[in-house]
């Protein structure tokens, strides 16, 4: 059923003189998730100014009543599709496997198909109920462009005890990131609250308490490299073993964005254009560690870093006028 969203123009600062459309997406945030989508509305002639159709070029003036009728978005069929699956490990009650780069968790709007989801149920067909028709048996998430290992659960008794594992912090995650610059300390923690970003409403970001939710990242450095600057690559980046302690969207991402060390190929939180041949951040899910949902077993994976990730890192390593290596895998 479509609902409709009324505001008044006015209330906030920067309201006169904007665009219908910019106005419309920055009022009607968590309604509207983009400028596109609220400029796709105003065309279908969802949306009234004072009664009256209005352009996306309209500019807005302060006391301007606008209506817009938002429709239900359309719920993608979660269909079994046979796509290949790298499989750490299956039993009965659970499936561990090394989610590439580029794919998709579970089905959403721009991404209805093509999932790990979609790729589970074709493989496993019994996945747990409990996170609903679109993520079956998914407990934990990882971005598109994130490679690494995921657990999924093929019943409720297993979710539900990685979900309480997950909750209580018992689950052990693991990530290797490359990131811009020397990280000069050996090790270190960032703990701040991760919130949506104000203006920017698909980007997380850093906030006040109370605005968003508490996340703690620990890290620790690897390798450093220096290698010689030339056009488009930077000298210095270091290679850090980081543990998460929650797990917010996007947290080491913006993380490490706010220490001034954005992940490499983070066309998101860091430098636009990518200087290395990677479709995605530099940025691994390395390990796991939880205990089965059935029998109490400390259980602990290890995903193998992708080949691109890999031949980055050996690059760099390669060119480096320094040594200080660490264990690396």
């Amino acid at each position: 059923m479509a609902r409709t969203c009324t505001v008044r123009a006015g209330h906030s600062e920067g309201d006169e003189g904007s665009r219908l459309d910019v106005f419309l997406a920055r009022a009607l945030a968590g309604d509207i998730p983009s400028r596109a989508f609220a400029r796709k509305l105003i065309d279908q002639g969802n949306v009234l100014v004072n009664g009256s159709a209005a352009k996306p070029s309209y500019r807005v003036r302060a006391g301007d009543l606008v209506e817009a009728v938002i429709p239900e978005p359309e719920q993608p069929q979660c269909q079994p599709e046979d796509i290949p699956l790298d499989i750490l490990y299956e039993d009965a009650d659970i499936i561990v496997v090394n989610k590439p780069r580029g794919m998709v968790v579970h089905p959403a709007a721009g991404n209805p198909t093509h999932t790990l989801v979609n790729a589970l149920l074709a493989h496993c067909r019994d996945l747990s109920g409990i996170g609903g028709e679109m993520r079956p048996g998914i407990v934990h998430r990882l971005d598109k462009d994130t490679s690494g290992v995921m657990v999924a659960a093929k019943n409720d008794l297993a979710h539900a005890s990685l979900a309480a594992q997950l909750k209580a912090h018992e689950m052990e995650k693991t990530y290797l990131a490359l990131v811009h610059g020397e990280v000069r300390e050996a090790r270190g923690s960032i703990r701040t609250h991760i919130g949506r970003h104000p203006v920017h409403r698909k980007k997380m970001a850093v906030v006040e308490e109370g605005r968003g939710k508490l996340a703690i990242t620990h890290f620790e450095v690897l390798e450093r490299f220096e290698v010689p600057e030339r056009p488009g690559i930077s000298g210095r980046f270091t290679l850090l073993k980081v543990v998460l302690e929650t797990g917010r969207t996007h947290q080491i991402r913006v993380h490490m964005a706010s220490i001034g060390h954005p992940i490499v190929c983070d066309n998101v939180y860091g430098r636009r254009r990518c200087e290395f041949d990677m479709a995605g951040q530099a940025l691994h899910a390395w390990k796991l560690k939880f205990r089965h949902p059935r029998t109490g077993e400390v259980m602990g994976f290890c995903a193998p870093v992708p080949d691109d990730m890999q031949g980055v890192i050996s690059s760099l390593r390669a060119r480096s006028l320094r040594g200080d290596r660490d264990d690396m895998p």
